[in-house]
């Protein structure tokens, strides 16, 4: 596994790793507030949304999960920029995972809000954006080839 060599890619997914813990946050924070309600774009209903039944996933809140997830790729992509040649490989493996995890989550939650809940959280739709587009980021810059290669022979 090669780390890329692009410090910008790695400051890009830090910074996406970042702006989606604070998305996580604003989500778990202002649903929590009765003072200040998370408050969604107009025809969105955030409430619904997070207060449904799909809003926890094996009885931990979902942004909840959400931070972890994005507070861990924060932290990995700051700890890439200034010791790249110290981290396993092993580690960097699980991130790719966790990635993929992640993005699979957000289409699942996403199906949720469209077929099931049939109302739209633009929150939660920021937040699947931001996965999503830390796992592209990602498999366009590691070189997976080598990960999968004991499934290609």
């Amino acid at each position: 596994m090669v780390f890329p060599e692009d410090i910008l890619i790695r400051v890009i997914l830090f910074a996406l790793g970042a702006f989606g813990f604070w998305v996580a946050r604003h989500i778990y924070v202002h649903k929590r507030s009765e003072e200040q309600p998370l408050v969604c774009m107009v025809g969105f209903d955030c409430h619904a949304v997070v207060h449904s039944d799909y809003a926890k996933f094996l009885g931990i809140h979902v942004e909840v999960l959400g931070m972890f997830y994005y507070g861990a790729v924060t932290l990995f992509y700051a700890f890439l920029l200034f010791l790249a040649n110290t981290l396993p490989i092993m580690l960097t493996d699980f991130m790719i995972l966790l990635s993929f995890t992640a993005f699979l989550f957000s289409a699942y939650l996403i199906g949720i809000q469209q077929f099931v809940i049939k109302k739209w959280c633009s929150w939660c739709l920021v937040s699947a954006s931001v996965s999503t587009t830390i796992f592209i980021v990602t498999i366009l810059f590691y070189n997976l080839s080598e990960m999968f290669a004991v499934f290609l022979k």
